[in-house]
């Protein structure tokens, strides 16, 4: 475990410090503790910017359409897989379905370029039968379901591990007493398959919502060109336009901070809710 520990120390936790910055105007040849404070400056500036709200805005409701669209995929996948019975099929269509998640955005977002852009696959195909063509890719109207289709293509698969492994433990017992006693498919998935899972559909509800202000950095930035930052710009690429491009570090810093207490404070609202509901949670 020392290596894994070693990772979260020093990436995670000890890159806590840095974010001193946020209540400074930081400057790189003065350090980090040379440059001068600004207490709640950087804040109230980033309240103030008008970008900034528009970059919440859209980070927030690309999150709840992907929270819709994308968190039942990994669900229903797995209930698929779960009633193969050929196993070689199953391991299969795991591989298949998994190999997406180990692609990188660059080159997810360029497959889809290839075939869904100005001069891609689909236009090519369009443009020879005499018909119109049309770019998606650059189209802002188009952006918000492209960008779920390409979570559900990527990480669909990968998201049903967990799943899998939680219907493993579920007893075949279970389904046999609810067949005999009448029970169809929908009543067995009901009453018995879903009550033997809802712990881990409750944790990984709550450990979505701590991620809602993280939408993916590299798939917006890849995009946000292409559309406009009206419609692309998240806080994560705000916070990379104003700091690594724009060079202002303590105000960029300030909207990364904002982004992790709001997610801290979401995960321990969220785990309040599942203990009234009677779940474990992420913690007791």
């Amino acid at each position: 475990m020392l290596p894994g520990v070693a990772y979260f120390l020093l990436f995670h936790y000890g890159a806590l410090v840095g974010n001193v910055i946020a209540f400074k105007e930081y400057v790189p040849f003065d350090g980090l503790w040379g440059s001068p404070w600004v207490g709640l400056g950087n804040f109230q500036r980033m309240f103030e910017d008008a970008a900034f709200w528009d970059s919440v805005l859209n980070t927030l409701w690309l999150s709840v359409l992907q929270l819709v669209f994308y968190f039942p995929v990994p669900l229903g996948l797995a209930l698929l897989l779960h009633s193969l019975t050929w196993s070689s099929v199953r391991r299969f269509v795991q591989s298949v379905a998994y190999l997406p998640h180990f692609i990188s955005w660059v080159i997810v977002v360029a497959l889809f370029q290839q075939v869904l852009g100005d001069t891609g696959l689909l236009n090519s195909g369009l443009s020879g039968a005499g018909l119109h063509t049309v770019d998606i890719i650059g189209n802002p109207d188009a952006f918000e379901p492209l960008v779920v289709a390409q979570v559900i293509w990527k990480d669909a698969g990968w998201g049903t591990i967990i799943f899998l492994a939680a219907l493993a433990q579920v007893d075949e017992q279970q389904y046999e007493a609810a067949a005999i006693d009448g029970a169809g498919p929908w009543r067995r998935f009901w009453h018995v398959t879903l009550p033997a899972i809802r712990p881990v559909i409750v944790l990984l509800l709550i450990m979505r919502l701590g991620d809602i202000l993280s939408v993916g950095f590299e798939q917006m930035l890849l995009q946000r060109d292409a559309v406009g930052p009206e419609t692309a710009e998240v806080i994560d690429t705000f916070v990379y336009h104003q700091g690594i491009v724009g060079g202002d570090y303590g105000f960029a810093a300030a909207a990364g901070l904002f982004k992790g207490v709001v997610g801290a404070l979401l995960v321990y609202a969220a785990n309040k809710v599942a203990h009234r509901l009677g779940e474990q949670g992420v913690y007791k």
